[in-house]
């Protein structure tokens, strides 16, 4: 709740509800294992990929803000089925310095491309299902 007794809005990045910082600057890699649930590992092949970039004070890895939105797009987009080269287009496409219009413009693209290719895979898979419980149903003698 806020000061005034108002519920506060969750905090959203790419659509994915993560804790509030309250000023954080900087995240540890285990701050951003335990608020996203993933594993060290995982952020260091994104960072080994070039999703990520922390800098480094020693041997530790320091995650900025920035770090933090990517991971979140990053986890977003695998939780939809896109690639990591297609989440790499998209969230580099922040910095093209254009408002934000051909990141949003291939961004819908992508999706738009994505809702087509799992719609029809919906629609095979609604069709296997039926002939398989048609299968069932003539070895079984039975009209189900």
């Amino acid at each position: 709740m806020n000061s005034i007794g108002c519920m506060k809005r969750p905090v959203m990045i790419a659509g994915v509800q993560v804790p509030e910082k309250n000023g954080q600057e900087d995240f540890s890699i285990s701050d951003l294992c335990a608020e996203f649930g993933v594993t060290a590992r995982a952020l260091r092949f994104y960072e080994d990929e070039g999703l990520i970039a922390p800098r480094r004070q020693g041997l530790a890895r320091i995650y900025s803000h920035r770090d933090r939105a990517r991971l979140a797009w990053i986890l977003r987009g695998k939780r939809v089925g896109f690639s990591l080269s297609d989440i790499r287009e998209m969230i580099d496409l922040y910095d093209v310095g254009d408002g934000r219009k051909s990141q949003q413009k291939v961004t819908i693209q992508k999706c738009m491309d994505r809702i087509a290719f799992l719609s029809d895979q919906r629609r095979d898979i609604d069709e296997a299902i039926s002939e398989l419980t048609d299968f069932i149903s003539m070895l079984d003698g039975k009209k189900r």
